[in-house]
């Protein structure tokens, strides 16, 4: 097994990897940014290497500073996480260089999955059903046309490097066309640098669900169901939940087979995430693969009783899995817990934790690197913790997840707490009516 693992990331993913590696008795080598001095993870791992200044663009994204930490401590392999450099081919080829093994996907498999007019192709051809729409990028605003008349509006405008929402247009008739080309490419450019653009077919009532898959060296690939995310705001999950309450047994299998037929295909190997857009009528299309471990994996490893982590060290040792498919025993639902202020657009609030107290008792995980007195940084992400509850049922799950965000007292910054105590009350959220449309007629104020 590995010696020593480097954990190029930070926060509570940081301190997740560090607990599975402990269990396994791996060492772990910490790097943070000096803005990060204060962490827990800095303190919890067997070394801790700084890496840079504040800006992620000079401590966390900076490979030749990681590489070169993982080196001086002489670690065999390093835990991306999820963000920052997870899903960076250059930097998976690098560590390969190096003689470094990246736990996570290949050079080759993330390119080939990472540009999603290329990651549509590649699932059109293993049969994977996908959105009508663009074959390939789209030349030119007179070839938009064209396609939208052929798959009918209302069609969605998508940059093929986007993400968090950035160069998506929905237009729905074709008035609005021309408007909507120009400026989804301006923004992709100026936020990817890349201004190619693809269009789909708008899925109407869609639900974001998305099944786990796992794959090991040999090309065999496992599922572990499916997770719900579409409660969202511009694209950015707030609150997840397994199994989906739009889900039925045919649909489970049908999404399930679907998601390890990507995999093979490609013989993905480590864990992974296959993303799926489903329509109201429970039709479902690819949207894109994640090669990478996800923010949601906790609730997945509470209804299966399974360690995402300790399997994704193993497969990336060599180890076979054993091609047995999981389905949920349980139901869980995660929170995320942003230090934002609801109240205020969501709002980024950074700033000093002065009052901490979490909840606790039966069915309640909590994954978080704050502390009382811990003093979050304005540089990065914004979540602070991840609120798990599991129980027998969904409505129980509900319950616990009240429970739970009444006895959670974060002081001295705002937070999202408020939001999801509101949500668990929202009668659509009961009842599991919801869509990604769900925020837009969401209020505080109400």
């Amino acid at each position: 097994m590995f010696k020593k693992i480097l954990i190029a990331n930070r926060g509570e993913i940081a301190m997740r990897l560090i607990r599975t590696c402990k269990e396994m008795d791996i060492k772990t080598v910490a790097v943070y940014s000096k803005a990060d001095e204060e962490s827990l993870h800095v303190r919890f791992a067997d070394e801790a290497v700084c890496i840079g200044p504040a800006a992620s663009s000079e401590s966390y994204l900076k490979i030749s500073n990681i590489i070169a930490a993982a080196e001086i401590c002489n670690a065999d392999a390093i835990h991306p996480g999820y963000g920052f450099l997870s899903e960076n081919a250059k930097f998976s080829k690098i560590c390969e260089e190096h003689g470094i093994k990246f736990i996570g996907a290949s050079a080759s498999m993330i390119e080939q999955m990472g540009d999603k007019a290329t990651a549509k192709e590649t699932m059109k051809a293993a049969g994977v059903p996908t959105i009508p729409g663009s074959e390939g990028l789209i030349d030119s605003l007179v070839t938009a046309e064209t396609i939208a008349k052929e798959i009918g509006y209302p069609v969605m405008l998508k940059a093929t490097a986007g993400g968090g929402g950035k160069g998506m247009r929905a237009i729905w008739k074709e008035e609005e066309l021309e408007k909507a080309w120009e400026s989804a490419r301006q923004e992709a450019s100026a936020s990817f640098g890349n201004d190619g653009m693809y269009m789909e077919k708008l899925i109407e009532e869609p639900r974001h669900i998305e099944i786990q898959i796992v794959g090991d060296s040999n090309g065999k690939a496992c599922h572990l169901s499916e997770r719900d995310c579409s409660i969202q705001r511009r694209h950015q999950k707030l609150t997840e939940e397994t199994p989906s309450p739009f889900m039925t047994k045919e649909l489970r299998n049908n999404m399930g087979k679907a998601a390890v037929t990507a995999a093979e295909f490609i013989k993905y190997e480590g864990a992974g995430t296959v993303e799926f857009l489903v329509d109201k009528h429970r039709n479902f299309y690819f949207m894109e693969m994640n090669t990478r471990i996800q923010v949601e994996h906790p609730i997945t490893e509470q209804v299966i009783d399974f360690d995402l982590i300790r399997e994704q060290i193993l497969v990336a040792f060599g180890v076979s899995i054993s091609g047995k498919n999981y389905f949920p025993k349980m139901h869980s639902i995660e929170c995320r817990i942003n230090a934002e202020d609801p109240y205020n657009d969501f709002r980024p609030s950074p700033g000093k934790i002065t009052t901490l107290h979490f909840p606790g008792g039966h069915g309640i995980r909590l994954d978080t690197h704050v502390y009382s007195g811990y003093t979050i940084p304005p540089h990065y992400d914004s979540m602070i913790a991840k609120l798990i509850t599991t129980a027998q049922s969904r409505q129980e799950a509900i319950n616990k997840m009240r429970r739970a965000l009444d006895e959670f007292v974060i002081e001295g910054v705002n937070t999202t707490i408020p939001f999801h105590r509101k949500l668990m009350d929202h009668p659509d959220y009961i009842s599991g009516n919801y869509t990604t449309k769900f925020m837009e007629s969401f209020s505080m104020k109400d």
